[in-house]
């Protein structure tokens, strides 16, 4: 049997993968990356946050991600019927930072992340599947693939960075999986032709139309024409829409004026596909001889758009404690990982929450809203969860509320035109 040493094994090559691995060799340590699928492979979450940014400048993966010319994205846009938008530009945000980010295929977006570490002299094994970790009492560990040929081979390690996402691979082996809080949601969507995409809105932002109650649709412009739209919903809302998912799509495209002007002749790039179920959660993110980063830890919802930036923030915390173990040096992984990755978790959980109960729309579409608490909910939406200088960072959930008992009060006393 082949066998492998390096001083940290990454499972997983997408944005979370890719990043850890960037991070810990640029340290000087080295680092193999093992992937289950062959790349391109498309995934969803296509839209990032300026949060990203400034993590894939100090991984060194910016300019990678700039030759590839990807769409800008300058801010997000919400819709509710034909005259109620809310626009939010992170050029307005309260938290200082990036201003801008991409909207992105992922499938080359996540091929260029993993081409550079590979360029940088990481070796990144595609189509290598985990069957098996072994953790020693030194917190060393030996790990078992299967390679595309089906030729099993172990990789002993220092440490290992489980960046696997929806693969769940360490949480899966060693029975870390709890149920999510979040109600479990359905998803169609479809990458469609947008060649008359300037007539309705501008391809710089993500758009996200309230489609009914707990239900809604992601637009998200590309840069190469092409446009991924989806929805969003409960179960018993897509029950509703009989025959075929191709069908079902159709019909819901079909059935609101705004999507029916701009899809109903549109091209399919590919057929329309679903997904369920995807919010999931792991009972500790990190443990003896590894560490769990990105969807592995806990996946939330698309709403907005949070999925790569927790992958990438995440992992770019990670691996810096992973240097410092290296180091030789004392990492408190409860105080200095969980709880700060939880934090961040925890505000978004509450944004979520918010709107699907109606409490964000209500906040969102509210007229002349104050310019302060607009900017402060900005920051959130471009990912940034934790500055504890905003309110809606610190107290989420009660700055939400209270938020929306003043627009009540408000709207209560205004003159009636």
């Amino acid at each position: 049997m082949k066998k492998h040493e390096t001083d940290v094994l990454v499972i997983g090559a997408g944005p979370a993968g890719s990043i850890a691995a960037a991070m810990i060799h640029k340290a000087g340590y080295n680092v193999m990356v093992v992937e289950r699928e062959k790349f391109p492979r498309f995934v969803i979450g296509e839209s990032l946050l300026p949060r990203c940014m400034e993590v894939l400048s100090d991984a060194e993966l910016l300019e990678a991600v700039k030759r590839e010319k990807f769409q800008e994205k300058f801010g997000a846009k919400f819709m509710r019927g034909e005259n109620e938008v809310a626009d939010y530009n992170f050029a307005d945000q309260f938290t200082k930072g990036w201003n801008w980010t991409w909207q992105v295929p992922r499938a080359s977006f996540d091929l260029a992340l993993a081409t550079e570490v590979a360029a940088k002299g990481v070796p990144v094994s595609f189509e290598t599947t985990v069957t098996d970790i072994k953790i020693m009492d030194d917190e060393s560990s030996i790990t078992t693939v299967q390679t595309k040929e089906g030729i099993t081979e172990e990789i002993a390690a220092k440490f290992i960075v489980d960046a696997s996402g929806y693969g769940r691979v360490i949480p899966r082996l060693f029975k870390l999986d709890k149920p999510s809080s979040l109600d479990p949601r359905k998803a169609l969507f479809a990458h469609l032709a947008d060649p008359n995409r300037d007539n309705f809105d501008e391809p710089n932002r993500i758009i996200i139309v309230s489609y009914a109650p707990g239900t809604w649709v992601w637009v998200i412009p590309f840069s190469n024409g092409n446009t991924s739209v989806g929805f969003v919903g409960s179960h018993d809302f897509f029950e509703q829409y009989k025959g075929s998912i191709e069908e079902q799509y159709n019909t819901l495209i079909e059935d609101h004026p705004y999507l029916r002007k701009r899809f109903g002749s549109a091209t399919r790039i590919f057929e329309p596909r679903k997904l369920e179920s995807w919010s999931s959660i792991s009972e500790k993110f990190h443990g003896k001889g590894y560490v769990l980063t990105g969807n592995v830890t806990e996946f939330l919802d698309p709403i907005f758009s949070s999925g790569v930036m927790f992958a990438t923030v995440s992992s770019h915390l990670a691996s810096k404690l992973v240097i410092r173990k290296l180091d030789g040096k004392e990492v408190e992984w409860e105080k200095d990982y969980t709880h700060v990755l939880q934090s961040g978790v925890d505000t978004f959980r509450a944004f979520v929450t918010a709107w699907y109960d109606g409490t964000l729309e209500k906040i969102f579409y509210t007229k002349n809203p104050d310019p302060l608490i607009k900017r402060q909910i900005c920051s959130v939406l471009a990912g940034y969860v934790w500055d504890l200088e905003n309110p809606f960072v610190k107290e989420p959930t009660v700055a939400l509320k209270r938020l929306v008992k003043y627009i009540d009060v408000r709207e209560k006393f205004a003159p009636q035109s």
